[in-house]
This record gives C-alpha cells, structure tokens and sequence, in this order.
C-alpha cells in the first residue's frame, strides 16, 4: 500500500507461508567450523526499497538516482531493459549478499501506474544491473541449486566470479562452474551403469571335487601279489610255531 505496488503471486504465497527465510550451512577446517553458504529472503519488513533515499544524511546528498546513467543499452538485441534508480522503476531488496551486492524485486515500469510484471535482477558493488529470472520462483530455485555459495550471483554476470569462490564451486558445484566443458563433452559428467555388473548373479559355482588319479592295471596286480605273499608268510610263521 505504502508503494502503491501489489506483490507477484508467488512470492505472495511465499510470504503466506513463511516471513522470510535464512538458511547457513558450514564446512569443517582443522576441526573448526568456518561458514559457507548463505541463503536469505528478507522478510516482509525488510523488503525495503532502493533509490528513494539519500545515502547520507548531509543536504544536497547523493541519491542513487542521480547515478542513474541515460546513456545505457536499453534493451538492445536479445538484452532485456534495464532497471532504473529513478522514479520510472521501483526496486525492492530481497537478499543482501554479505555485501556482495544486493538480488533485487524490479518493477520496471512505474509510471504512470505500476506494472505487476515484475523481475528478479542483481546490483552488483559497481551498481550495475545483471538479469537473473523473470519469475521469484525461478530466482528461489537457483538459489537452491547453487548451495548459496559465496558470490554466486557473480555467475551470471560477464566477469563471473573470482577466483576464491571459483574453487569453491569446484570443490561443491563443479558442474555449474564448468558448463563450457558441459557442453563440449556430455558424458563426462553422467554416471555409467553397467547393469551386467551391478546385478551380476550372486549364486555360487559347485566346486567339484577332484578325484584321485586311478593307479594303472600293472601297479594293481603288483599290489595284490605282495599281499597275497605277505599272508602266505603270515600262516607259515604261525603253522612253525
């Protein structure tokens, strides 16, 4: 009411359920934690607005609308148009970015009624404008996939993001951080399965027992004469006696 706005209807259902949302996540490093991802939507009264303020309190202080550059591409090709700081947009804060930047709510056509169109777009420290989503939904699930590492927003820009962070993206989101190497080879990320030996039968072969080599015709008859010729002696020595 205090913007004269009306919010999109997903992120209306989205504050519906919850004012807001904060998620940290850690990593372990000799054994201490050291945090890592952030992921946050300002709630309702947080959502505050960008460009109608001065930045200082001294008279005749700056505002960000008077950064507002005439001489920028206007949606030129395939470039969607980009937000303004002035009265022509209206600008809401939904993730402060450690300071990295700020993802913003843009109404990009203010005047002279405000458009319920809305888009998702990132400010960067420089204050320039990168197009993320059309839709908070989309935003919410890129937000999501991403793990909300550090400066993942810098992905979408032309300069990406710095080193530091690319390692960690390496370390958690190789795929996302290696779409040309994605793109050039398709199967070197996809698993392999070979079902012959995930479900290799586990039914155990018979061992046969070997049997033992049967002795020749001659060896047997040799063995024979010797016993017979051992009881022969046998009875003589008990007949002596």
């Amino acid at each position: 009411q205090k913007n004269s706005c009306v919010l999109p209807e997903d992120l209306k259902n989205f504050y519906l359920m919850t004012d807001g949302f904060q998620m940290t996540w850690s990593v372990k490093t000799d054994d201490t934690p050291m945090p890592l991802g952030s992921m946050v939507i300002n709630s309702v009264s947080k959502l505050c607005r960008l460009g109608g303020s001065s930045m200082y309190t001294l008279p005749n202080a700056p505002t960000l609308a008077d950064l507002e550059d005439d001489t920028d591409e206007e949606g030129n090709g395939d470039k969607p148009e980009k937000p303004h700081f002035d009265s022509r947009s209206l600008i809401f804060e939904l993730d402060p970015c450690n300071g990295n930047g700020k993802v913003c709510l843009v109404y990009k056509h203010a005047e002279p009624v405000v458009s319920p169109d809305t888009e998702i777009w990132f400010l960067d420290r420089a204050l320039y404008w990168h197009f993320l989503t059309k839709t908070f939904t989309a935003y919410y699930r890129l937000l999501i996939t991403h793990l909300g590492l550090p400066q993942w927003q810098y992905a979408f820009t032309s300069y990406g993001v710095s080193p530091q962070a690319k390692q960690w993206f390496n370390m958690y989101k190789p795929i996302t951080i290696n779409t040309a190497l994605l793109s050039e080879e398709a199967d070197s990320f996809v698993n392999k399965l070979d079902p012959n030996k995930v479900f290799k039968s586990k039914n155990k072969t018979p061992v046969l027992k070997k049997k033992p080599p049967s002795q020749p015709p001659g060896s047997q008859k040799s063995h024979m004469s010797m016993t017979s010729a051992k009881t022969s002696s046998l009875a003589g020595n008990s007949s002596r006696k």
